[in-house]
């Protein structure tokens, strides 16, 4: 029998989860992932399949058919590979959890647009913006579990949908300097926070890596984009990330050229 097949952006945090769910169920080699060039036109044959979209990731089932939307995918995978699902089996409980990842579209979203935001002026206001839902889920975090780690008893499945959020911050750490106040509104969260970046099945990913592939974000250009005046996306496959310099931190008065990213060789373009 054929393995199912996801097509994905390697560090897209929304492949992140089903790598996860894979990682904890230890079950890695039981999908088969097919890595995408966004910076390219996508491939008609993968467009036929979609019909047309180009969201990623997207999973083809083993009989052929067609799925979207990562919390989609995440879910049928739990639910249709061996083992015991990541999913709480308690009715309330898994009730609960899913209350918890109904928040993360808005504090996804409201990353993205302060990281992606060309106007100085308004950074305060993003920044307030964020910090009032990391409140929103210390709030939560407080009221079903005040003492614990995690959400329930262990990494789950509102773990595994926010931790590649949390991941991909970093890039407000570098380019924003942001950074989670001390005290009661945000110590559970950042509890929280702090654990499910540590947990052993969620290092698919590196704050360099994340750093270097979004800087072009940083910049306003969002899934492969081109900055005016620049020739190579930062998501650019080649030359390897790990080969490239720390692109520089002040988003608003320094754009990088090609050649200072180390996307191509000095003097070329």
């Amino acid at each position: 029998m054929t393995k199912p097949v996801v097509y994905h952006i390697p560090v897209c945090p929304f492949s992140q989860r089903l790598e996860i769910l894979l990682a904890l169920r230890g079950l890695q080699d039981a999908v088969e992932f097919r890595v995408v060039d966004i910076t390219k036109p996508r491939d008609p044959a993968l467009l036929a399949k979609t019909r047309g979209t180009t969201a990623l990731p997207v999973l083809e089932t083993s009989e052929g058919e067609i799925l979207k939307e990562s919390l989609v995918i995440l879910r049928y995978l739990d639910e249709a590979l061996e083992g015991a699902p990541l999913r709480r089996r308690d009715p309330y409980e898994h009730a609960v959890e899913s209350m918890l990842i109904a928040k993360e579209g808005p504090f996804t979203m409201a990353g993205y647009i302060y990281v992606m935001n060309q106007d100085k002026a308004q950074r305060g206001a993003l920044n307030d913006k964020l910090l009032g839902l990391y409140r929103d889920l210390n709030g939560f975090l407080l009221a079903y579990n005040p003492d614990g780690t995690f959400l329930f008893d262990e990494f789950g499945l509102a773990e595994a949908v926010f931790t590649p959020m949390f991941k991909r911050f970093w890039f407000l750490d570098y380019y924003e300097g942001f950074e989670l106040p001390e005290g009661s509104d945000y110590a559970r969260v950042a509890k929280w926070r702090a654990a499910c970046m540590a947990h052993d099945a969620t290092d698919q990913v590196s704050e360099e890596e994340i750093v270097k592939l979004y800087y072009d974000y940083a910049l306003g250009a969002g899934n492969g984009a081109l900055v005016d005046g620049r020739t190579v996306s930062s998501f650019a496959f080649e030359p390897r990330w790990q080969e490239r310099p720390m692109p520089p931190r002040d988003k608003y008065g320094t754009r990088a050229t090609d050649e200072a990213l180390g996307l191509v060789a000095a003097g070329r373009g």
